[in-house]
């Protein structure tokens, strides 16, 4: 199968890497944008939110625990992420989300893992919940994108189901650790 003539192999090749979506979409992508690699990345980017979108319903019943401790000893956090298969569980792009889900409950403390697990009596603005739930903040090593984008962008490039279930955060001297399950 030739690659049509308005396509350039060596932007499919790098959007390919970077996004690490099929060669087939990319190519569809690169196509769609006329071959301006940053118009495909958003095509490939939308096509990634509505195919983690249809995934959400599936069952996640493996999956990683990871941990991180800060340099001082002083503050860490645990974090459980589900994933539908062992398989996915053990990539190397599973495992680096874990860590740097881990390290961003470490660093920004969230209270709750996405908006519905505030308690309804609770009222909070939307600033408060963007504040208060993981999936709603910034990430810590990039405040451009929410946390959330970086789960879709998982589940887009693994093709499974990701659920981030539940965390702890650990800071020597407090009393009880905040949990969010």
């Amino acid at each position: 199968m030739s690659v049509p003539a308005k396509v350039n192999l060596q932007a499919l090749k790098e959007l390919r890497e970077e996004t690490g979506a099929p060669i087939g979409e990319v190519r569809s992508a690169l196509e769609a944008a006329g071959g301006d690699p940053a118009k495909a990345r958003t095509i490939l980017k939308q096509r990634g939110v509505a195919a983690a979108e249809k995934r959400q319903g599936r069952s996640t019943g493996q999956g990683r625990i990871e941990s991180y401790i800060h340099h001082n000893g002083r503050v860490g956090a645990l974090v459980e992420v589900d994933c539908e298969t062992d398989f996915v569980a053990r990539t190397p792009d599973f495992q680096q989300f874990c860590r740097d889900v881990a390290m961003h409950v470490t660093a920004v403390s969230p209270q709750y893992v996405r908006a519905e697990d505030v308690p309804t009596g609770e009222s909070l603005s939307p600033e408060e919940v963007k504040a208060a739930c993981l999936l709603e903040q910034p990430f810590v090593k990039d405040q451009g994108t929410a946390v959330k984008d970086l789960l879709k962008a998982l589940i887009a490039k693994t093709g499974e189901n990701v659920v981030i279930r539940r965390f702890v955060k650990f800071t020597v001297g407090e009393s009880a650790p905040a949990a969010s399950s």
